[in-house]
């Protein structure tokens, strides 16, 4: 099978670490863009981050439709495949939209540089066009049955 151009293979900025590098060419097709996928139907796959200040998201790969939101305040910085490098301030609400044509992609990292729990929402569009990348089942929230409590009168 043949890889479209948003699976293939890069090659890491020779400016980074090795480190780094070795990281990128590990994760860069990992199509993970959240640590938990709390909800997947044939149309969105709805991801939780929830990062510790200092602790970082590693790199994946983004060639679906998409959106993100944050619940909490903070910042981050993220280092992209280009070599570019990104800091963002965000403010409770903050929400952001993408679109990728065929064949375009974006892989980057994220890292929590402020001093407070950063928390995002991301949902991917499934009909996008691009095909999603396949996700591990490990990342899969499975809840339990959800009881309601009786409702009095």
């Amino acid at each position: 099978m043949q890889r479209s151009d948003a699976q293939r293979h890069l090659q890491p900025p020779a400016k980074w670490s090795d480190a780094l590098k070795q990281e990128f060419a590990v994760n860069q097709l990992n199509g993970c863009v959240g640590q938990s996928l709390v909800s997947e139907t044939t149309r969105v796959r709805v991801w939780m981050i929830r990062l510790k200040p200092g602790e970082r998201l590693g790199f994946h790969r983004h060639v679906l439709d998409y959106f993100w939101t944050t619940s909490t305040a903070g910042s981050s910085l993220s280092s992209f495949h280009d070599g570019r490098v990104a800091e963002t301030i965000y403010r409770p609400g903050d929400t952001k939209h993408f679109r990728f044509g065929p064949g375009q992609f974006a892989v980057h990292d994220l890292k929590n540089t402020g001093d407070a729990a950063l928390v995002f929402t991301t949902v991917e569009f499934m009909e996008s066009a691009n095909p999603p990348l396949p996700v591990p089942d490990h990342v899969r929230v499975r809840p339990g049955p959800v009881t309601w409590p009786a409702l009095s009168e």
